[in-house]
């Protein structure tokens, strides 16, 4: 089989997993080893280096969901109204472990100053920097069998984040990313038509 055949694939086999368990089909030590070569091999705009990541297992993984928890549980107020937000942080929380994804503000600056002519477009390209190491970690997690899903409570986590896990006030949260066991696959996916979504030219 071709190189372009196992990326897409790949691609095809990366999904949002939410049925998770704590059972991961690898070592933790392995899924470190994922996340370490995307952050070493993830293109990123002027080679900014600036995606920053932190993987959390175990009690950590735990303790990063009860924090949401209790944060969101005071935003909501209502308890009746709250139930289907605790449900799904405990899904969350029944996975194995979590990337935090952020991006390095002192990096984003640097890169201003350096480049003022493209200054305004550079936190810009910082937020695509970080969806690609998203990706990249996401269906590098597929290929090993550890299903994941991508989750985006911040800005209202980001500083009891922070403090818990001592992270530097110059990154700033973009996501996490829950992964797991997969208990349950994830269902048939619709697509839009492409000629909705896609022009070719000239061919």
């Amino acid at each position: 089989m071709s190189e372009l055949k196992d990326l897409q694939q790949l691609a095809e086999k990366r999904r949002s997993i939410y049925a998770l368990s704590d059972q991961l089909p690898v070592s933790n030590d392995e899924v470190v080893k994922v996340v370490e070569h995307a952050v070493l091999h993830t293109p990123s705009s002027f080679n900014s280096q600036s995606t920053r990541v932190v993987v959390l297992f175990g009690d950590d993984h735990h303790k990063l969901w009860d924090m949401t928890e209790e944060t969101l549980r005071a935003i909501v107020g209502d308890e009746e109204a709250f139930k289907s937000t605790k449900d799904k942080i405990a899904g969350f929380r029944s996975g194995a472990g979590t990337v935090l994804f952020f991006e390095d503000q002192a990096v984003v600056r640097g890169m201003q100053e350096a480049a003022p002519l493209y200054a305004e477009n550079f936190p810009i390209w910082s937020t695509q920097t970080n969806a690609m190491h998203q990706y990249v970690i996401w269906t590098a997690l597929a290929s090993i069998d550890v299903g994941a899903n991508l989750q985006h409570y911040n800005p209202v986590i980001d500083q009891k984040v922070a403090s818990t896990w001592n992270v530097d006030a110059d990154w700033e949260l973009k996501a996490q990313l829950v992964f797991g066991k997969i208990e349950q696959p994830a269902g048939d996916k619709e697509f839009k038509p492409l000629d909705e979504r896609m022009k070719v030219f000239g061919a």
